[in-house]
């Protein structure tokens, strides 16, 4: 009977604790909603206030014009066309150079002639204007693959550099245990090189997401390309249509916010999956390691 009313008690407790880490979540989501709904309504303050003081329509939209104007956009299958083909461009461009990046980074990891061939190369990439690539990219090629061009130019610089710091600095005691247990290549990689390169990863993914949006557009602003907001861009300051010109500007941060949000959770939930089963091995190794070690010792 004491058994059964001590489960009881213990089980009431987790539940009123649970209850209280839920309401703690709720209130903290709140709290976070909250403080970005305020830091908005501030700046959108500030951003009447100086359209008030500017006073002409002209150099200046104010916050209700925009809005006003981006309704118009959203009913338009024009808009939809030219933002989706601008993603696609920037995507691709994104993924080419991930991909390059990641390739180069383990080719250089492998091969230390292969790291000096092109340690200079990429060093030039992360060094030049992009204006003057774009420049030179809409000599060799059509407007459409200038677009990706630059975009795959920027990324894989970053990509390639994080990775390679994350590979020079993989635990040496784990690379050491899979060579003792005999490990194939692939499942060093899976349970070894991923979970220790997946922060890294991120990190590079993060900077080069924002790095390649802004590239692109840059591209898209100065090859217009049909259907895209870099040409709409263009075509406002063209016209002075300063309204136009800023409800494309407000697209263009939107889209870069949300699209980071979704990759980088995406990238994180990724790294939750590789890192338990890297947690699991490197619990097992070190513990493993300490054994052989003490048995060296009692031996010696």
């Amino acid at each position: 009977m004491t058994e059964s009313n001590d489960n009881n008690s213990r089980n009431a407790l987790q539940g009123v604790n649970s209850d209280k880490t839920l309401m703690g979540r709720i209130r903290e989501c709140a709290g976070r909603g909250l403080r970005f709904f305020l830091v908005i309504i501030f700046w959108l303050i500030v951003w009447q206030l100086v359209y008030m003081i500017i006073d002409r329509d002209i150099v200046f939209s104010s916050p209700l014009q925009v809005w006003q104007r981006l309704t118009e956009l959203f009913r338009q299958n024009e808009f939809w066309v030219s933002t989706l083909r601008s993603l696609a461009r920037i995507g691709l461009g994104f993924l080419l150079g991930l991909a390059a990046g990641i390739v180069l980074a383990v080719f250089s990891s492998i091969s230390s002639w292969f790291a000096m061939l092109f340690k200079p190369l990429l060093s030039m990439i992360r060094a030049t204007p992009v204006s003057s690539f774009i420049i030179l990219a809409l000599i060799w090629m059509s407007s459409v693959r200038v677009v990706v061009f630059i975009v795959f130019l920027m990324v894989m610089p970053i990509v390639w550099a994080n990775l390679v710091e994350g590979i020079r600095k993989t635990d040496s005691q784990l690379l050491e245990m899979g060579r003792l247990f005999r490990m194939s290549r692939l499942k060093r990689v899976r349970l070894i090189y991923l979970p220790s390169l997946s922060p890294y990863l991120i990190s590079a993914v993060s900077t080069a997401l924002g790095l390649g949006w802004k590239a692109g557009i840059a591209a898209e602003v100065l090859s217009t390309p049909a259907f895209s907001l870099g040409k709409e861009l263009y075509e406002s300051k063209i016209y002075l249509e300063t309204i136009d010109l800023f409800a494309y500007t407000a697209v263009i941060i939107i889209m870069s916010m949300i699209l980071e949000k979704i990759v980088i959770r995406g990238f994180y939930f990724l790294q939750n999956l590789i890192s338990h089963q890297g947690r699991l091995y490197r619990s097992n190794s070190r513990h493993l390691l300490s054994r052989l070690s003490l048995k060296r010792r009692i031996r010696g």
